[in-house]
């Protein structure tokens, strides 16, 4: 018996449709030269963060009074704050607390959205009114205002950063959630699923979820600069991160006090918040395209 020289003879039709649909997916993301831009500053943000003790020699915590508000030079190369830290120094593990921001409350908030999205459309009846209800009453607040008062109430530090984004940030995720599950709950193989006897649990965590997935990964990519944004802004009216630590909101803060004197010290955060928040936007919009049907040749 002669064996096929293809390996792709001997997959699945359903594992050869989804590699195809990958392939075309990636395909078309590269095409995307801002999506690609936003990946290669992510990327090169992310190694900055982790590799930040080996890039700069300065300790971002050593206070140098002798050496404060020094313009840029080649030993500092965004001059030093008011307390004679390296502002660049300060700027690399910030991007720590700022990428940890982004992500986790991000994806604590997807899965709780995710979660009570498809049990609400796939459920209707009560399950669905009071979760939207409650949806509802997290959406009527402004987003920054609910989380400033999470932070009062709790206290400033990151943990509480996390729960307060994470809890403003679900009810826009199960929304999106819920409206899909209300279109594919009518779709003929949940309709097969039913009739063949299957449980609830399975027909949504196992039918449904998987076809939700991308959006989900662009509601995901898009959250991450919106967390962002919203530390820095809670950071700066002094409710998110504390000194010493080195929060980009918090630099730009602190910086403010001396900007005709160092301008630097309040700038140089801020332009990271805004290319930051810049490439999620290009990476999400990207990702959008390339999951899309419709945006595809």
């Amino acid at each position: 018996m002669t064996l096929s020289a293809d390996p792709a003879a001997i997959l699945e039709p359903e594992t050869i449709e989804e590699a195809s649909f990958l392939r075309d997916t990636m395909r078309a993301f590269r095409r995307n030269r801002m999506a690609m831009v936003g990946l290669a500053f992510v990327v090169l943000l992310v190694l900055g963060a982790v590799f930040a003790p080996w890039i700069s020699p300065h300790d971002p915590y050593r206070v140098e009074l002798d050496e404060q508000l020094l313009p840029m030079s080649a030993t500092y190369w965004l001059g030093t704050d008011n307390f004679g830290r390296d502002v660049l120094t300060r700027i690399l593990y910030g991007a720590r607390i700022s990428l940890v921001v982004g992500i986790v409350p991000s994806l604590v908030s997807l899965l709780i959205g995710t979660v009570l999205g498809i049990l609400s459309g796939y459920m209707g009846g009560k399950t669905d009114f009071v979760v939207m209800r409650l949806a509802d009453m997290m959406i009527a607040f402004p987003s920054l205002l609910l989380a400033m008062v999470v932070m009062y109430t709790l206290g400033a530090n990151l943990l509480n950063i996390f729960l307060a984004l994470a809890l403003v940030g679900w009810a826009s995720v199960a929304r999106v959630v819920r409206s899909q599950t209300l279109a594919l709950r009518e779709k003929e193989f949940i309709e097969a699923a039913r009739a063949n006897g299957t449980s609830r649990a399975v027909i949504m965590f196992s039918h449904i979820f998987p076809n939700v997935v991308p959006t989900l990964i662009v509601l995901f990519s898009l959250s991450i600069p919106e967390a962002i944004m919203w530390e820095s802004s809670l950071s700066f009216l002094g409710v998110g991160v504390q000194p010493p630590e080195a929060s980009w909101g918090l630099l730009v803060a602190k910086g403010k006090e001396y900007m005709f004197q160092a301008p630097a010290v309040a700038i140089a955060p801020g332009v990271a918040i805004l290319l930051t928040v810049m490439a999620f936007n290009f990476i999400g919009d990207g990702l959008r395209d390339a999951l899309d049907p419709s945006m595809k040749d």
